[in-house]
């Protein structure tokens, strides 16, 4: 009966969701999305004993979709994660929270031990100063002892103004050493990019006196101000004994920001002269995110946070607007400009959708606006270099030439340009075309197959389908070219291509030539069974149909090995190869023109 009594106190519904966290000796990081169950905390009161009291009546759910994102919320949220630790040389562990903006954070760690259960609680955030951290990093970090074999409950409580993001991933001490060199490197590249644009651009603003590159680095300044802010670096270098400033300068960065991009815009694009109503209005918004800026000084965070990152869509969306009125209106420059703007448009507009929970924090949705942002700061720089020779070029023809030839010239330059650039993307088009083909078969090529092949995986893994990866080898295909000499074989590749492509077409299958005589494919949405059906059509109808030579027709067989990757592999595209190659050396050991499978990958 106390066997049955424990069994039926620890079933539950949360139990059968959430998955028990286990580390092992090889596990240096590990991301506790998959293994997290969370709870809405609306009025914020709930201590560890409410919170405990939830977890064991089943109030803790599983992260929808495995996504730590919750846009802006009232309350707070508690988050648990169930671990054992296997590895008894890593006792020690650091917890970090992959978002630096977070208020308020509470971990209590429960270890369950013969004598009872032991309770240690730690706080941090930007509440909080940088100092009280556990080591020096612009991540929220805290240290979490995980003995050997001793079940250890980890509870986190998470409350904040700002956007709710909790990316929370587990770390030995070695693996974490390796991300934070990592992290250095890269953001130590961008912000070297930006001072390499800024002190290039100062240079010519003292030597131009155009006001155009003096808000340009203003904006270099502004935006360089809010990823620190955002990235948490601000906290760890510019005010680490200052929560205030940490909390507050989110909003008052982002409305600096957009008061430098807007004047910028208005500097570089001429508005005053070119467009009028699109002055005014960019005037009208500087206006208003100075009053905001003022205003995020003494109002809660809550309020103007929200108010700020939803303005930047308005703010780069009309920017983007002008740019296009302005292009229309002939001003050449434009383009760059535009060109520019777009890329920081789509990493700005990622970056801002994050915080709503609008879009799924990923890799390329988190890193977006640095991307972007490093790509607009150089191409606006190159768009002020262009911008200048223009309007110099512009004043030496005046001088030099009448009015008449000036625009002849001008029109027959435009004309070639615009030839020029058809022909350029033509003949680019077509080199692509060429670099991604086989030039004897007409089937994509090796290099292009493996690209293709990693883009087919993330998007199968994004939507949980399965893969069936087939190796293709014609059988005793150098008997043919030594019998009937290369040319023949030659034809024969050609019309094995043929017939391969126009049997897994309406699978819609990703065809390539490997090399030689064999071939690879994948087919989207195919388990192990489905792509093992195919590949039996396809043999069949290769060995039903000879190859139609000058003489007289050739049979040709083929060995077809089949690997399915699971929608929950982690296989990469050298390792999904060489199970299918695998499934191919079966089907060559078991006297070829047969069929092999090599077991789905768990």
């Amino acid at each position: 009966m106390l066997l049955l009594a424990l069994l039926l106190a620890g079933w539950s519904p949360l139990a059968a969701a959430q998955r028990p966290l286990e580390l092992g000796r090889h596990d240096g990081e590990t991301a506790l999305a998959p293994f997290t169950a969370y709870h809405h905390d609306p009025d914020g009161r709930l201590d560890l004993a409410g919170a405990e009291r939830a977890l064991a009546a089943g109030g803790f759910r599983p992260l929808p979709g495995g996504n730590s994102s919750f846009g802006f919320q009232r309350g707070a949220y508690w988050f648990h994660i169930a671990a054992r630790n296997a590895d008894a040389d890593t006792p020690r562990w650091l917890l970090v929270q992959g978002f630096a903006l977070s208020d308020r954070l509470d971990v209590y760690t429960v270890a369950h031990a013969s004598d009872g259960a032991r309770v240690r609680h730690q706080a941090g955030g930007d509440s909080l100063p940088f100092a009280a951290r556990a080591i020096r990093y612009r991540h929220p970090n805290f240290w979490i002892d995980l003995p050997a074999g001793q079940r250890v409950d980890l509870f986190v409580r998470v409350q904040s103004q700002s956007s709710m993001q909790v990316p929370l991933t587990l770390y030995s001490p070695s693996a974490f050493t390796g991300l934070a060199r990592d992290a250095q490197l890269g953001i130590g590249l961008y912000y070297g990019i930006l001072l390499a644009l800024f002190f290039y651009n100062l240079v010519l603003w003292l030597s131009l006196r155009d006001s155009s590159y003096f808000w340009y680095l203003f904006h270099i300044c502004a935006f360089g101000l809010v990823l620190l802010t955002l990235n948490g670096l601000g906290f760890e270098y510019l005010w680490p004994r200052s929560p205030w400033l940490a909390d507050h300068s989110v909003p008052l960065s982002i409305c600096l920001a957009q008061v430098g991009m807007q004047q910028f815009a208005r500097t570089f694009l001429g508005l005053a002269q070119r467009w009028r109503f699109g002055d005014r209005v960019g005037l009208g918004m500087i206006g208003f995110f100075v009053l905001l800026g003022l205003i995020a000084t003494q109002a809660p965070y809550r309020i103007v946070t929200p108010i700020a990152s939803a303005a930047v869509f308005v703010s780069i969306a009309w920017i983007a607007v002008e740019t296009v009125v302005v292009l229309r209106r002939g001003y050449k420059p434009a383009r760059l400009f535009l060109l520019a703007w777009s890329a920081f448009l789509l990493g700005t507009g990622m970056f801002a959708a994050i915080a709503f929970d609008l879009l799924p924090k990923v890799f390329i949705t988190e890193y977006g606006v640095q991307i972007g942002s490093a790509l607009e700061m150089l191409l606006l720089s190159v768009a002020l270099g262009y911008r200048y020779a223009s309007l110099r070029n512009e004043n030496e023809r005046i001088v030099r030439e009448a009015k008449e030839q000036l625009e002849h010239k001008v029109e027959q330059r435009t004309g070639e340009l615009r030839t020029a650039l058809a022909q350029l993307e033509k003949a680019h088009d077509r080199l692509r075309e060429t670099a991604q083909r086989d030039g004897l078969t007409g089937l994509h090529n090796r290099s292009h197959f493996r690209e293709a092949f990693e883009s087919l995986l993330h998007r199968a893994r994004r939507q949980r389908r399965p893969l069936a990866l087939m190796m293709i080898d014609l059988d005793h295909f150098k008997q043919i070219n030594d019998h009937h000499g290369h040319l023949v074989g030659d034809e024969c590749l050609r019309w094995a291509a043929g017939l391969i492509s126009q049997t897994l077409a309406p699978h819609h299958a990703l065809l390539a030539r490997f090399g030689g005589e064999e071939f690879v494919a994948v087919l989207p949405d195919h388990d192990l069974a489905a792509g093992s059906r195919v590949a039996e059509a396809l043999r069949l109808r290769l060995r039903a149909q000879p190859c139609p030579s000058r003489s007289h027709d050739i049979p040709v067989t083929a060995s077809i090995g089949v690997h399915e990757i699971a929608p929950d592999s982690d296989l990469g595209v050298e390792a999904a190869l060489q199970f299918a190659d695998q499934a191919l050396y079966l089907a060559k050991a078991g006297g070829r023109d047969c069929v092999r499978m090599w077991g789905a990958a768990a």
